[in-house]
């Protein structure tokens, strides 16, 4: 089949994340983005040979607009505030789309400009007195706790019923039986931005002792 003029690889994954918000991350199929995209699902092999390259191609567009909002900070940012930068500008792009952290988790990225971007981050951590390979256990650390959260996050917001209720949860539990286990709920559950900031501040509290300065 020849190439669908107009069909560019930038407009698939476009739509394709435009589906994933519309159906959930289950429902995205290279059939049901064809559809949407008014074309046979044979016209996107062009460009992406399956669900498993389309998800590589959207993790990689949502990594460049990270890497966008991380190139926007000021160049004398500290490794402080640019580690809680980071987390927080990750979580904000895996929340703004359903099911966002699920399907970008476990993605390859496909452009390498992607990956080079980081050098001005690494190297201003390296100045300010990090290892690099403290640095790298730290972005991941920081990495796999915003996708966790996240995937957390979203699971329990699409819940139907109200089973994370730390009401509900202390009367299962039991609270006079086990007053601990029912006061833990309202940690647990709780307002989930509040969450989010105490755990950033206990990786970056981690994190500040690795410096060598």
């Amino acid at each position: 089949m020849a190439r669908t003029p107009g069909l560019s690889k930038q407009h698939i994954v476009q739509a394709a994340i435009d589906l994933l918000d519309e159906v959930g991350v289950e429902a995205l199929t290279v059939r049901a983005l064809a559809a949407k995209l008014d074309v046979q699902a044979p016209a996107l092999y062009w460009h992406v040979r399956d669900k498993r390259e389309l998800a590589d191609e959207m993790a990689t567009e949502i990594w460049r607009r990270v890497g966008a909002d991380l190139d926007a900070l000021p160049d004398e940012i500290t490794w402080d505030a640019e580690m809680r930068a980071f987390a927080r500008i990750t979580r904000d792009h895996f929340l703004a789309h359903r099911d966002g952290a699920r399907v970008f988790g476990g993605t390859q990225l496909t452009d390498v400009n992607v990956l080079r971007r980081q050098e001005r981050q690494l190297a201003r951590w390296r100045e300010q007195g990090f290892a690099l390979a403290d640095i790298v256990r730290i972005v991941t650390l920081l990495h796999d706790f915003v996708l966790g959260f996240c995937i957390e996050t979203q699971a329990v917001a699409q819940a139907d019923d109200d089973q994370y209720s730390p009401t509900l949860r202390a009367e299962r539990v039991g609270a006079k039986e086990h007053p601990l286990v029912a006061a833990s709920g309202a940690l647990i559950f709780g307002d989930p931005n509040e969450r989010f900031e105490d755990l950033i501040d206990v990786l970056v509290d981690t994190a500040g002792r690795m410096r060598s300065l």
